[in-house]
This record gives C-alpha cells, sequence and structure tokens, in this order.
C-alpha cells in the first residue's frame, strides 16, 4: 500500500508542480490566475490542449517545443515541475499525510516560487513573503515554539550583516573604485532576509548557518559567471538561500554529524 502511497502523492507533486510554473510566469505580469480559463502559451497565445498540458510528458512529447509556433518551451516548466515533484516526496516520507506535511508542502512550495521569480526577474512580489512568513508563523505555533528565538535571531543578524555589507559597498568601495553605481547598490535583496529567517527557524542555530554557508556556495560559480558573460553585478539570492535550506533539512542527520565532527577536531 505503501508503494501506492508514494505513486500516488508523486502524480500530486507534478499537478501542483503545473500548478506553480504558472505561477511563475503569471504572478510577476500579474495575469489574473483565473483568465483566461485555459492555459494559452506564452509565445503564440494559442490555446494548450488538454493532452499538452499534462506535467512534465508534454514537455517531453512535444521536444520542448510549442506545438503551433515551433518556438521553445522554456526549461523553467519542467524543472520545476520535477523540484515540485522531489519535494512533495521528501515532505511525505518525512511526515506523511499530517497537517505538519501540509503546512511544509505549502511553504516549500511558496520558497519554490519565489526562488524562479527571483531568478527572472531579481525582484519577488512582497505578499508572496509576508504569505510564507505567516504560513512559517502558523508553524512555528503549533510545532516548533522554541524556534521564535532562531526566526528572531536569525533575522536581526542578517539585517546586521546588510548594514554594514551596504555601508562598505556604498561608501568605501565605491570610492576605491570610483563607481558612482555603487552608491545605490545593496549587499541583500530586502526578499533575502526573511528568507534567513525562515532558515533559522526551521533549522535551528547550528544547521541553519551551514545551510547559508552552503547556499553561498552554491552561488559562487553562477555570480561569476553572470559577472563574467553577462556583465551583470546582481545575483538573486532566494534560490540559493532556499536551495540550501531544502539540502539540509532534507538531509539533518548527515549534516548534524558533519559539524559534531568540526566541533570535535
Amino acid at each position: 500500500m505503501e508503494g501506492y502511497s508514494i505513486i500516488v502523492i508523486a502524480i500530486i507533486g507534478l499537478v501542483f508542480g503545473s500548478f506553480l510554473a504558472m505561477l511563475v510566469y503569471r504572478l510577476p505580469l500579474e495575469i489574473s490566475l483565473f483568465t483566461p480559463k485555459r492555459s494559452v502559451t506564452p509565445c503564440c497565445k494559442n490555446t494548450i490542449k488538454w493532452y499538452e498540458n499534462i506535467p512534465l510528458f508534454s514537455y517531453i512529447a512535444l521536444k520542448g517545443k510549442c506545438s503551433n509556433c515551433k518556438s521553445k518551451i522554456s526549461l523553467y516548466y519542467p524543472i520545476i515541475e520535477v523540484m515540485t515533484l522531489v519535494i512533495t516526496l521528501g515532505l511525505y516520507i518525512k511526515f506523511h499525510l499530517s497537517f505538519e506535511f501540509l503546512l511544509l508542502t505549502i511553504l516549500f512550495y511558496t520558497l519554490l516560487v519565489l526562488s524562479f521569480i527571483d531568478l527572472r526577474y531579481k525582484a519577488v512580489p512582497d505578499y508572496l513573503l509576508v504569505f510564507a512568513m505567516l504560513v512559517l508563523i502558523i508553524y512555528i505555533l503549533i510545532y516548533k515554539q522554541t524556534a521564535f528565538f532562531d526566526l528572531i535571531l536569525f533575522i536581526g543578524g542578517i539585517v546586521l550583516i546588510e548594514f554594514f555589507l551596504t555601508f562598505y559597498i556604498q561608501n568605501i568601495k565605491a570610492k576605491i573604485l570610483k563607481d558612482k553605481s555603487l552608491k545605490e547598490q545593496k549587499s541583500l535583496g530586502e526578499g533575502d532576509i526573511p528568507i534567513v529567517g525562515i532558515i533559522g527557524a526551521l533549522l535551528g542555530v547550528q544547521l541553519g548557518m551551514f545551510a547559508i554557508f552552503l547556499a553561498a556556495i552554491l552561488a559562487i560559480i553562477p555570480s561569476l559567471l553572470n559577472r563574467i558573460i553577462k556583465k551583470d553585478i546582481e545575483t538573486p539570492f532566494i534560490p540559493y538561500l532556499s536551495l540550501g535550506l531544502c539540502i539540509v533539512f532534507f538531509n539533518e542527520a548527515y549534516f548534524e554529524n558533519i559539524i559534531k565532527g568540526i566541533l570535535q577536531s
């Protein structure tokens, strides 16, 4: 019976992945989630047939191209669907069908949407950040009351770090490099701060710091490539923070052993 449950959860994950991909596309453009009722292709606005809208499988069957105008379909769609599948299965295996599973699924889904919007636009809707924090607070109140301290600690700590780094960039680095554009640059985006708080609340101090360190490592290569190829000094950090959180959250025991080994050496 457990095998059937896994299959059902996997299918549900794929279906929700398709929905999240739609949110990533529509929310930043302020397109209604209810109209048009039938999905249309972003490239030629052709109505998508039901059999072209099957998560992941339709992308493979269409070979990543629009059936009408043959334009390439963004890789974001299958990637989001697969990642939603993996997250849903991971949470189900860890928490089974429970209210805790439901709350954390909503929270991680929101982080996934925020991550891909940040990747595409380097800005995220404030209401999604507020929604994520509200879900987190409900989760903390029910399951992890002691995490309030970690939430405040991480938010306060990252605000303080952001203040000093931004001061350095705008007042010291700008003068050294004689680059006036740095006068307006911030070290972190405002959206990064609540995500760091979520990491602290879910993982605690030690694992939370490890997840943020891991996120910084993961962001280094894309950041350098972005700087060299696109000449863009701004790198979205929410995707890497979310990825660091997921990696550590689903492998807590493994990373706890690593931290113990580091502390004992």
